[in-house]
């Protein structure tokens, strides 16, 4: 039976992981920490889908050391996590495991097999000193564009709050035998994930929304409806997608809907208060880089100005530290 680990199985993961152990189409385990592990060891995984609800009881744990090696590691840390979990993967990783990063943003290995001008390039700003492709090898990688919603309600306890599409893709867009059985495996467990031979396509469809709802969220406290729903802040919204627009299809990107109609999908999401308005209400570190800083470095890269990204980047930048500190200890 296909092994597979869910690293990181807080909302996203515990949702993905509670849909497949449900499944029973694999062996699946799950890697937490805190209260939240030690719920799932007392109760189980519990996952509220509308009006049901089940629990499931995969293997789980805090060390790697105890699973052994996997056929796929499923991570759904955020971006700026992955490189502090370098060495707890080493043990669960064996010659043919394939890593499924299930990120916001850009992904560390966007240039690999990319096939363009700066095919094999990596990306300072999501992998500092090219650890990550050190480390874990690109070769590994598959990727994905997470499109649930998913909160933990309390300890042990998934809440799927919407959506059900998580297409997959290898780097180089083909169609190998490991992305296929991923693939099957997900869809057999209600998720709707098939393969992308363009996943860059979709990625850059999700990013173009949260690289500017979320960080303008951040300066205004506005929700994904409030926003697009306001004149002037969709304005803002509106030069800061055309800017990333200009650099996405410099790299050869096709975008299958306009500024727009993306902002209108946003607006559809209804009052949400988006996670990196709520990572710097809480003093967390954000996915700004992830979502931001790298498509500002992309633009460097091709030669694009893009003055609305690095205004509204710095400043969030500058909010973000206000929002580590307490009122006291902030200073004007």
């Amino acid at each position: 039976m296909t092994r597979i680990c869910i690293f990181g199985a807080g909302a996203i993961g515990g949702f993905v992981g509670a849909r497949l152990a449900r499944a029973g189409e694999a062996d699946v385990s799950l890697i937490a920490r805190g209260p939240h592990l030690e719920a799932m060891k007392t109760k189980g995984l519990r996952l509220s889908e509308g009006h049901e609800d089940h629990v499931v009881h995969p293997r789980m744990t805090s060390d790697p050391r105890e699973l052994g090696r996997q056929d796929f590691i499923i991570i759904t840390l955020k971006s700026h996590a992955l490189p502090g979990v370098v060495d707890a993967l080493q043990p669960l990783i064996g010659p043919d495991t394939a890593l499924l990063f299930g990120q916001n943003g850009l992904p560390w290995w966007y240039f690999y097999k990319q096939g363009g001008r700066f095919d094999g390039r990596h990306l300072e700003s999501v992998d500092p000193g090219g650890l990550l492709w050190k480390r874990l090898g690109p070769e590994r990688a598959l990727g994905s564009v997470i499109w649930q919603a998913a909160e933990i309600r309390r300890p042990g306890h998934v809440v799927h709050v919407y959506g059900d599409r998580m297409p997959l893709g290898e780097p180089s867009g083909e169609l190998t035998e490991r992305v296929k059985n991923l693939s099957g495996l997900l869809i057999k467990a209600g998720i709707k994930s098939p393969v992308k031979p363009d996943l860059r396509d979709e990625i850059w469809l999700k990013l173009w929304g949260n690289l500017s709802f979320n960080p303008v969220s951040v300066l205004t406290n506005g929700t994904l409806e409030g926003l697009a729903r306001d004149e002037s802040a969709r304005r803002v919204l509106s030069t800061m997608m055309v800017e990333a627009q200009a650099v996405g299809e410099a790299l050869g990107v096709r975008f299958p809907v306009n500024v727009e109609e993306r902002m209108d999908m946003a607006a559809k999401v209804g009052a949400h208060r988006t996670s990196m308005l709520q990572d710097v209400d809480a003093g967390r570190p954000t996915e700004l880089d992830a979502l931001l800083g790298v498509v500002i470095e992309l633009a460097q890269m091709t030669g694009i100005a893009t003055p609305a990204l690095k205004l509204v980047y710095d400043l969030v930048r500058f909010r973000a530290r206000l929002g580590a500190l307490g009122p006291s200890d902030r200073r004007q």
